[in-house]
């Protein structure tokens, strides 16, 4: 009796790499986090990118001119969010900052360096906010950065500055997180909301119990810190030690910050020069 050949078209005779069914069932989920870790390594490894500086904070706080345009609209219309463009306008300061922070970063750090390893690369969460403005900065250099984007409930579009081959999609935060913190020389918190302080709190633990090296933690606007995180009364109650407040130190300008950077150990590819 002669028996029809398999039908091509049938799921099972898929390539199992090619085969979506597979791949996103629960069992396969160690295979998800195999695959996703490795994409992001590979194409950093495609583009010479050997360590980093990474840049957390805000994705709500506006470019200076953006924030400029909605307090003149609201000055106009009057009403309550006329106090809501007044802060936004005031913390505009801060996208500034972390755009003249990646560009100084950028110039100085050895991302420049063509045809050879890249140094000092931003890397951001690939958002809108303080990332949008790390990564234009980068670009502002004419330097190469990356985003690390991630999918979320409330949808996060890759902004338009990070280098189109080095903004890569995650799904897993334990896999974005790992290649936020396995690249890093120096790691760079403006004011931000929950995201911000999970990164720094997580990243000062690991510093704390030295599983990571003793990179620069460096912590951008002295009056947010001190008003969102009590430090010191940390200290003062005995729950850390006096010695863990010099795990980062807080700075008020993108030149501090590269220069507390430095003084930090930040390993620097190429010589200092000036903007």
């Amino acid at each position: 009796m002669t028996r029809d050949p398999p039908d091509a078209a049938s799921p099972v005779l898929a390539l199992p790499a090619a085969d979506a069914e597979i791949l996103l069932r629960d069992e396969m989920r160690g295979v998800r986090l195999a695959v996703e870790y490795s994409k992001a390594e590979l194409a950093l490894r495609d583009w010479g990118v050997r360590s980093t500086v990474v840049v957390f904070g805000s994705s709500r706080i506006l470019a200076p001119d953006v924030a400029a345009a909605r307090l003149a609209a609201a000055a106009r219309a009057g009403g309550p969010a006329l106090d809501a463009a007044r802060r936004a306008e005031r913390l505009s300061a801060w996208y500034g900052e972390a755009r003249a922070f990646a560009r100084i970063v950028s110039e100085r750090g050895g991302a420049l360096a063509a045809g050879t390893l890249r140094e000092n690369v931003i890397a951001t969460g690939g958002g809108p906010g303080i990332m949008e403005a790390a990564n234009r900065g980068a670009a502002d250099a004419g330097a190469p950065s990356i985003g690390f984007n991630i999918a979320l409930p409330t949808e996060q579009r890759p902004n338009p500055y990070s280098t189109p081959e080095l903004t890569i999609g995650f799904h897993y935060f334990a896999v974005r997180k790992m290649h936020f913190a396995m690249r890093a020389n120096a790691l760079a918190f403006f004011p931000g909301g929950f995201g911000t302080l999970d990164e720094l709190f997580e990243v000062l633990t690991l510093k704390q119990t030295r599983k990571v090296p003793a990179l620069p933690i460096v912590l951008f606007c002295r009056d947010y810190w001190a008003k969102a995180v009590n430090f010191p009364e940390l200290a003062r109650l005995g729950l850390v030690e006096e010695s863990d407040l010099a795990l980062f130190e807080i700075v008020d300008s993108a030149e501090e910050g590269w220069q507390a950077m430095v003084r930090g150990g930040l390993p620097v590819a190429t010589p200092l020069r000036e903007r």
